[in-house]
């Protein structure tokens, strides 16, 4: 079900899938939603009450005045406190939202009892020549749904379930706005080795092998120097949470069981 709170003059949208399990807070990816967990929900069942928050700039959230580490943070804290979710809770997050949870980790361990990383590097270093130049000529608003579709190119597939008709049949807008997600991407620029090393709960880093963001290399060096860290390589590439969700949703479930 999807509800709504306000933080520092915002609104944040967030879909609680319900259920009497423990709570996952699951952060998505740049450029998605909370709507992306809908499979993982499902593929846990009972065991698991999965939350997971348009993250500031995605969905149905409004936009923010900045996309830095801090303000994501404190958006997921302010979740958190929302609920009334004091004890500590496993948090999962994918690219952008992996960032987002290793870096809650790290500034507030006493929140987050268990962590999954997924396809989320620590050396972080984006160049508009990866698969992301496309946002450059994109429009925030179209009349309608096709051309917005057609201005996004090859990632016209990534933004098409996104799209958001406007209030009065004005047109559509996408699910972020282009300036934003460039502002977000930048904002990820850096080393984050020290953030990753610095909490210590159990932690599950699932890999697409052939994944662009996280090479092999850095991500057998990230299981291998956290404590307590186990390692799924997938056979996939960065977006295997949706080329493989099979593979990936039993990857989440095994660890969340030995909790």
């Amino acid at each position: 079900m999807r509800h709504e709170l306000k933080t520092e003059n915002r609104t944040l949208s967030y879909l609680d899938f319900g259920g009497t399990g423990r709570p996952l807070l699951a952060l998505h990816g740049g450029m998605s939603e909370a709507l992306a967990f809908t499979g993982l929900a499902a593929a846990l069942g009972e065991d698991w009450r999965v939350i997971a928050p348009d993250q500031r700039g995605h969905g149905d959230s409004d936009r923010a005045p900045d996309y830095r580490r801090e303000g994501y943070v404190r958006d997921a804290v302010a979740l958190l406190d929302h609920l009334g979710l004091d004890a500590p809770v496993a948090v999962l997050g994918y690219s952008l939202g992996g960032l987002n949870a290793y870096h809650l980790a790290a500034a507030h361990p006493h929140r987050v009892s268990a962590l999954v990383n997924v396809d989320t590097s620590v050396e972080v270093h984006p160049a508009e020549s990866d698969w992301f130049g496309f946002l450059r000529g994109l429009p925030y608003t179209a009349p309608t749904r096709e051309e917005l579709i057609a201005a996004a190119g090859a990632a016209g597939a990534l933004v098409a379930p996104g799209l958001r008709p406007l209030p009065g049949g004005a047109g559509w807008r996408t699910a972020f706005h282009p300036q934003d997600m460039l502002d977000s991407i930048e904002e990820c620029r850096g080393d984050h080795w020290d953030t990753w090393l610095a909490s210590d709960c159990p932690a599950l880093l699932i890999h697409g092998i052939r994944s662009h963001a996280l090479p092999r290399a850095t991500a057998e060096a990230m299981a291998a120097r956290r404590p307590k860290t186990s390692y799924a390589p997938l056979d996939g590439d960065h977006f295997v949470p949706f080329t493989d969700p099979v593979g990936f949703h039993a990857a989440v479930g095994a660890f969340l069981a030995t909790l």
